[in-house]
């Protein structure tokens, strides 16, 4: 009997030594996606990772798309000249200064525009709440210091555009309590800038 070939005992890597610290198992995947699955694994690792050296939280703070219905006629509605700090101002004609189409101010370019809900506190220092829905543009140009919905690891996120050191990107959140940090973008992490956010609104009842 030959005594090559074959597995041999306590041959190989012990079990759950790898970076993810538990057992593995060999299974086929499609050639054409195995960075798919590596990037997919890789990022995994950073979260973790990341999770486990900073209290603070990188927050993936989007939660439901829509795109806008926007009827054939307008729908005009009274816009006041009277700006006010408390209260409304009187109903009469001479307040009136025109009619004001709420599709034509909240979008630039319909075909390029639709809604996402925000979820999460991460921006509350912009006035982005949670269940707020914010307008976004796709046809914008972002620039620095645009708030603008990006793809992170295959991820959405709302964040502030920024550059930090040697010129990469980074995402800031707009909390001053010191809970969520930065998204810094790296060169070997999937990224994308998906729209810039033109505006937002909400309902109180």
């Amino acid at each position: 009997m030959s005594t090559h070939g074959g597995k041999r005992e306590n041959a190989g890597r012990p079990s759950g030594q790898g970076k993810f610290g538990e057992p593995t198992k060999v299974m086929r995947i499609p050639e054409s996606q195995t960075g798919t699955v590596k990037n997919f694994l890789e990022a995994l690792q950073r979260k973790r990772s990341q999770a486990g050296s900073d209290s603070a939280v990188t927050e993936i703070n989007v939660d439901e798309f829509f795109t806008p219905g926007i009827p054939e006629q307008p729908t005009l509605l009274p816009l006041f000249s009277t700006k006010v700090a408390a209260g409304f101002p009187s109903p009469a004609d001479d307040y009136v200064e025109k009619s004001l189409d709420v599709s034509e101010f909240l979008i630039d370019h319909a075909a390029s525009t639709f809604f996402v809900t925000i979820k999460g506190e991460s921006m509350i220092d912009v006035g982005l709440l949670p269940d707020d829905k914010v307008v976004v543009d796709r046809s914008k140009t972002p620039v620095l210091g645009d708030i603008v919905l990006a793809v992170v690891d295959r991820e959405f996120t709302i964040k502030i555009y920024d550059h930090g050191a040697n010129n990469m990107p980074r995402l800031m959140p707009a909390n001053s309590s010191g809970a969520y940090r930065p998204i810094y973008i790296r060169p070997d992490m999937q990224f994308e800038i998906f729209g810039v956010v033109i505006g937002s609104f909400r309902r109180f009842k």
